[in-house]
């Protein structure tokens, strides 16, 4: 069974070891899934991507995951300076696995928040906190066309830290109208990702993955979803 239209082209860092291989699982994989693989994948993103700074709640950082699941947002960087990521596999229902999360730990400061944070800015990100601020925009208002954009989310209780306010490019906040003075971690995620990625498809920027990028995506997830494919790759490597 031929491979998917997306994957005949080369990425340019994979090996053709990685090519063959990809094909070789590709053949495993049954029609119905080639096919959601290859549809979600053309609706992926890095145009955004999420932050969440210390979330010791296993069932808000888990509907966390969700939503960027079902948003299209591939990536989620965790920062870990006093509270680990559990999440909760009864709420993500699996979502994990078709998602990059990196995570992030400090070594000797207290504090990793503002290094994670330095590092995706030289990846082209501008910071932008989730916090009410004295210069702060409406969630509606905000600005897609200047760029990527890490939206950072704090703890539940103090939310975000001096150290990303001292490194964020802009800050945002989600209008409130009542007597709270906030959403929920997990509810104010899931509504700037649905206003946000409708906003970003609805617009000309180019917010979809590049053909490598969808390339490396699909053999991670067939080494992380195929069964056996460990015994897969294993026989594909003696064969070849």
């Amino acid at each position: 069974m031929d491979a998917p239209a997306f994957f005949k082209r080369r990425k340019e860092k994979m090996t053709d070891y990685e090519i063959e291989l990809s094909n070789y699982l590709l053949s495993f994989a049954t029609e119905n899934r080639k096919n959601r693989m290859e549809n979600v994948l053309s609706q992926r993103t890095r145009y955004l991507t999420i932050v969440l700074e210390d979330i010791f709640q296993p069932h808000n950082a888990s509907a966390v995951v969700r939503s960027c699941d079902g948003f299209g947002i591939h990536d989620i960087h965790i920062i870990e300076n006093r509270n680990r990521f559990k999440p909760n596999k009864d709420i993500d229902m699996g979502t994990t696995q078709w998602l990059n999360i990196q995570r992030y730990r400090p070594e000797q400061k207290k504090s990793c928040s503002k290094e994670t944070l330095q590092k995706l800015k030289a990846e082209g990100y501008r910071i932008v906190a989730t916090t009410p601020h004295t210069n702060d925009v409406n969630l509606e208002e905000f600005d897609l066309t200047k760029g990527k954009a890490a939206i950072v989310f704090g703890t539940e209780l103090n939310g975000i830290t001096k150290d990303v306010e001292e490194e964020a490019d802009e800050f945002m906040k989600i209008p409130m109208h009542g007597f709270v003075e906030s959403f929920n971690i997990s509810v104010a995620c899931a509504l700037t990702l649905h206003h946000l990625s409708w906003k970003l498809r609805d617009s000309e920027i180019d917010w979809q993955l590049k053909q490598e990028e969808k390339d490396e995506i699909l053999l991670d997830w067939l080494r992380k979803t195929l069964n056996n494919a460990d015994s897969l790759e294993k026989r594909f490597k003696e064969e070849h």
